[in-house]
């Protein structure tokens, strides 16, 4: 490949691409009369015609006089090259260092020098930055406040500052090239062999003696508690392992002292908390009998508060209840003894209907204290069978069709095409009490909804009416004995249909959910479990 270039093409070729300075000084000029590219940049120079050009003539240099400068010449004429470091400037003023060779060539007859400038610069930051390295860590490691002791792979201490040497009692300089072995207490130190070996096997930064009281020896055999960690790096290929060791002889005994003190304070803790549990022992047993006299007289106390409560509401209900029917019994008794003509049959038949419902009211409530009696006392029980809920929803309906005020329906939806087996007795009584309330609360012309759904093992039950809704704060006391909403005081009731009808859900293992909004309705929702017998 190369026989297709001249020699003087690779020459020109070496030298256009040549990274330094490089020139050819003619000797009768007194000047360059060819420099490569990187040359004229050196010297910052835009061009090397520029270069060529320069009326000064020469290398400026802060040390090279002129005088200098020509003695140069003469040597290089006489001995044919030289080196030399030299301070430069370029066209700037900016100054470089560089190193400079001069060669003596001979062209055609004629004497000229090959002059080569490379800027040393970079070298000599190098060279400053690494000293200043070198300078720091020297300072480091020999003013470090712990030992730092460096050895090779084969145990010998290559290194010691002056913290280390202290720790062990050497002489300066005398720790270096002994035996790693002579720092270790000589209990241990046939194994610490192995162990080094072993670490140079598989090389860790990491502490030493994990869990255990590590100990090391002075020059005079003496041996003292100490903290040693690990590191290590590699320098011509050869394995260093560096020891960073701390005395912690102050910080044991240290230690010891807070044991013992702690041992004193646990004796006299032990001691203090026996009297104090001797002491205690007698003042909780009459605080255990003054506590449990105290929550009996509390139970008694709350009980009596909710039997007066209790008796209160009773009183209140049963007063304006049983007061209601009986005064319209007495007031139709006396207006029919105003109608003992024959002609007036259809006043007093009007007046009779009127005692028969005032009656009926009396019964509905008394039937109402019994069934809570009766369940209180556990004589309700479930006793399911087998029947029809469209069957029993449209009896329930129909017995419920005299409460209707004007304008009022009840809209049926059922969707049960199987029997179902509950207690029909207690969910007919159940779906009486929700019907009652949604014709009760709510006025004339609106829709009372009862949908009911059979899922596979499950009826759900849902009544809805456009009533005067309930409080959201009243919601929370619903299905308690004798309470009623305050918005319905005026409104005829006992305040027991849903404690009834909660305690009935119990007996049948069913769930209720009540949700309600004043002025807007309410929507009572059941669901009560079932066995499926249908195929039995």
């Amino acid at each position: 490949m190369l026989a297709n270039f001249s020699h003087q093409a690779l020459t020109d070729i070496l030298f256009e691409q040549a990274k330094d300075f490089v020139g050819l000084y003619d000797l009768e000029l007194g000047w360059f009369v060819h420099v490569n590219p990187a040359g004229y940049q050196l010297l910052g120079y835009p061009s090397a015609q520029a270069l060529y050009d320069d009326p000064i003539r020469t290398i400026r240099s802060q040390q090279l006089t002129p005088e200098e400068w020509a003695e140069l010449r003469e040597r290089v004429l006489t001995v044919g090259h030289t080196e030399q470091e030299a301070n430069l400037r370029r066209q700037s003023g900016e100054t470089f260092w560089a190193s400079m060779e001069l060669t003596r060539v001979t062209l055609r007859d004629k004497p000229y020098f090959l002059v080569r400038l490379t800027d040393t610069n970079r070298l000599h930051a190098a060279e400053r930055s690494l000293t200043q390295s070198v300078g720091r860590f020297e300072a480091v490691f020999a003013h470090a406040t712990i030992g730092i002791i460096v050895c090779n792979q084969q145990g010998d201490i290559v290194l010691a500052n002056q913290k280390a040497q202290q720790l062990f009692d050497y002489p300066t300089n005398t720790l270096v090239g002994q035996r790693i072995e002579v720092l270790v207490p000589s209990s241990i130190s046939h194994r610490h062999e192995k162990l080094r070996a072993s670490f140079n096997a598989d090389p860790q930064v990491r502490a030493m003696g994990h869990n255990r009281d590590l100990q090391a020896r002075r020059r005079d055999g003496s041996v003292f508690p100490v903290e040693i960690s690990l590191s290590y790096f590699h320098q011509e290929e050869e394995l260093f392992v560096v020891a960073y060791i701390i005395d912690i002889t102050f910080k044991k005994e240290t230690e010891r002292e807070l044991i013992d003190q702690r041992q004193r304070v646990e004796r006299l803790n032990a001691e203090l908390e026996q009297k104090v549990t001797d002491r205690t022992h007698a003042l909780m047993s009459t605080l255990a009998q003054l506590e449990k006299r105290t929550q009996e007289l509390g139970q008694a106390l709350a009980a009596e508060q909710e039997l007066g409560e209790l008796k209160s509401r009773f009183v209140s209900m049963a007063s304006h209840e049983f007061r209601t029917p009986l005064t319209a019994v007495l007031t139709s008794t006396a207006l029919i003894e105003k109608y003992p003509g024959t002609d007036q049959q259809d006043k007093r038949l009007k007046h009779l209907q009127r005692i028969r419902a005032s009656v009926n009211h009396l019964n509905d409530i008394l039937e109402e204290f019994l069934s809570v009696g009766r369940i209180e006392e556990g004589k309700v029980e479930a006793r399911p069978m087998e029947f029809d809920v469209a069957e029993l929803l449209n009896e329930t309906i129909s017995d419920v069709q005299g409460l209707l005020k004007a304008g009022q329906i009840i809209e049926p939806q059922v969707a049960c095409p199987t029997p179902v087996y509950l207690d029909p007795s207690l969910l007919r009584k159940v779906l009486v009490n929700l019907l009652s309330n949604g014709i009760k609360y709510s006025g004339e012309n609106s829709v009372v909804s009862v949908q009911a759904t059979c899922q596979p093992n499950q009826l759900m039950l849902r009544v809805q009416d456009q009533g005067v809704g309930i409080s959201a704060e009243d919601q929370e006391h619903l299905f308690e004995r004798f309470f009623r909403a305050r918005n319905v005081t005026n409104v005829p009731g006992t305040g027991l249909g849903l404690y009834i009808i909660g305690k009935y859900l119990e007996l049948m293992g069913g769930t209720v959910d009540l949700r309600s909004e004043l002025n807007v309705g309410t929507t009572v929702t059941l669901t009560i479990p079932y066995e499926n017998h249908s195929a039995d």
